[in-house]
């Protein structure tokens, strides 16, 4: 594992490919209160990079570019968070995704157990910590167990991706996830403009 910290952007140049592996930390889950601090990318190569954002300018325009590229598919662990969170903070609406979460709970309706965690244990065979998940992400200098664990997130999702991948197509749901997946955007877009706390497709 390679964890590269980049302070404010990605490097210019940088070509993560055409799936790029996404998630970001922030000071809280709450939008508009907490802020966004830290994005992590991988290429599912066995390395992780990690931009440590100047939360007084939100200046990344490298990395903006990689988030509305439409040739690089975005692949996130419960992405409208991170989403909402994108366009928030850096104006921008990350397209196109892939949900590992939403495939997980379409292809694995076995259980109700859809945390990054637990379906990493079960379809990948490996335990990933969560010991730093609330910890101070706002410091000026993170710690090496806060990089380990950021870079953890992204580490294993291009094969999450693939195992869901043959299970959605084995029970004839692919179709079904790629349409909640171009929809996931503006889910993120609804929870910033009020109904986050709102099922807008509920009777009554």
């Amino acid at each position: 594992m390679t964890n590269h910290l980049h302070q404010g952007d990605l490097p210019d140049g940088l070509d993560l490919g055409r799936v790029v592996a996404v998630d970001s930390e922030t000071m809280g889950l709450r939008l508009g209160r907490d802020p966004l601090c830290v994005v992590q990318l991988s290429a599912g190569d066995g390395n992780a990079h990690l931009v440590q954002l100047d939360r007084q300018t939100y200046d990344a325009p490298n990395l903006k570019r990689l988030l509305t590229d439409p040739e690089v598919l975005k692949l996130f662990h419960f992405g409208r968070f991170d989403i909402a969170m994108f366009a928030l903070h850096l104006g921008v609406t990350t397209t196109p995704v892939y949900c590992t979460k939403i495939a997980s709970r379409l292809a694995r309706t076995y259980t109700d157990r859809h945390g990054l965690k637990d379906v990493t244990k079960e379809l990948l065979g490996k335990d990933i910590s969560k010991a730093q998940q609330s910890s101070d992400w706002g410091a000026a200098r993170l710690s090496n167990e806060q990089i380990d664990y950021a870079a953890s997130d992204v580490l294993g999702l291009h094969e999450l991706r693939n195992r869901l991948d043959a299970m959605l197509v084995r029970e004839g749901r692919m179709d079904l996830a790629r349409a909640c997946f171009e929809f996931l955007p503006h889910r993120a877009l609804l929870d910033l403009a009020g109904w986050e706390e709102v099922d807008i497709f509920a009777h009554g």
